[in-house]
């Protein structure tokens, strides 16, 4: 059989405190190449001295889709596959030997796990799907902001799925997000009538509190003819909901939380979300049926993953809810669960007291 040749490949900028753990990570590969579009630290230096190949492209004005595909440009041509990673993401080790016993004959593309975040304690935090490992021909990044990479050769893509290879993601909180917005702007500008550049957008927006701009892009999202994917769209319907609560509009944003639940029934999110909406309200039978459709979900999405939808926050909501509706008994087991999650938290173990000591009182 013949041995794949794989090639990792990356932009950066002013990213010398990354090089060496993502060296040592991404070392697996045959070749390393990057991209660097205008560095004023030492990290051009510290990647040349660690092996890599790095070529210098200022891109003006700024666009990572064209700073990807500049790099990509660099690859040699006789690679089988190629991987793309930032500076500030780190491959599992043993990445190469999952990739390669996944990668059969006709394969175009890989799907992968990916962490985006981590928890305070170290456990992952948004998780969802990537599908940055392609082949050498065939492929492009288009979208100047959260850049896409797209199938442009020719006949169909072939995906495998790699459930071994895992990508971590420990981002650099100093780094400056002022110039997405402006970007998500001329990707929609750019293709009006590519879902995900609405669905980014409105998102962006949600984040500066521009809450009119949010619900009026995502909405034009979920409008869309060609938006299909449900995940996405539940996912834009939650944002809704998201910024009709900051404007204090309760009864729009239970409105689009239940049409996120019609719209992925399946998906944890929207109920747990839900629950925490109802909890301002006080309306303690409405979390219990919340967490008890919530918890029979046990499968985490293809689409983005949100951390306190899978930790303890869903047993600490039914705890509150069956204390207050009279189910003192499940309300301990919700506890119990809550607490064993999160053992040093104050409240869940005054919660937990409170309510063993109302069944002792009641008995």
């Amino acid at each position: 059989m013949k041995k794949l040749k794989i090639c990792v490949y990356a932009v950066c900028k002013n990213e010398a405190q990354f090089v060496d753990r993502w060296m040592d990570s991404m070392s697996e590969a045959d070749c390393i190449i990057v991209t660097d579009t205008g560095s004023t630290d030492d990290t051009v230096e510290k990647l040349k001295q660690r092996g890599a190949t790095v070529h210098i492209d200022i891109i003006k004005p700024w666009r990572f889709d064209r700073a990807r595909n500049s790099c990509l440009a660099q690859i040699p041509e006789d690679m089988d596959i190629c991987v793309s990673t930032d500076l500030d993401e780190v491959f599992e080790t043993g990445w190469r030997k999952s990739l390669e016993n996944a990668w059969i004959n006709g394969t175009t593309r890989a799907r992968y796990h990916y962490t985006w975040s981590f928890n305070p304690d170290g456990t992952p935090g948004v998780t969802f799907y990537y599908d940055r490992i392609h082949a050498r021909k065939g492929y492009r990044w288009f979208n100047p902001v959260h850049e896409c990479l797209y199938f442009t050769g020719k006949g169909e893509e072939k995906h495998v799925w790699c459930p071994d290879v895992r990508l971590r993601h420990y981002p650099d909180s100093s780094k400056d997000r002022s110039s997405y917005l402006p970007l998500l702007e001329l990707a929609v500008a750019e293709r009006p009538d590519d879902p995900r550049s609405y669905h980014y957008l409105g998102r962006e927006y949600m984040f500066s509190g521009m809450w009119n701009q949010c619900i009026e892009t995502l909405r034009k999202h979920i409008s869309l003819p060609n938006s299909h994917w449900k995940e996405e769209r539940g996912a834009s319907m939650r944002f809704i909901a998201r910024a009709y609560k900051a404007q204090n509009n309760y009864i729009e944003a239970k409105s689009w939380l239940y049409k996120s639940i019609a719209e992925i029934p399946h998906v944890r999110e929207p109920y747990v979300e839900m629950a925490k909406l109802m909890y301002e309200q006080k309306d303690w039978a409405g979390i219990y049926h919340m967490v008890k459709d919530a918890l029979k979900i046990k499968e985490k999405s293809t689409h983005i993953n949100d951390a306190w939808c899978w930790d303890y926050t869903i047993y600490d909501l039914g705890a509150l809810a069956c204390y207050y509706i009279g189910l003192q008994k499940e309300a301990m087991e919700y506890a119990k669960i809550a607490l064993d999650m999160n053992p040093h938290d104050e409240r869940l173990k005054r919660n937990y007291e409170i309510i063993k000591g109302s069944i002792s009182a009641s008995m």
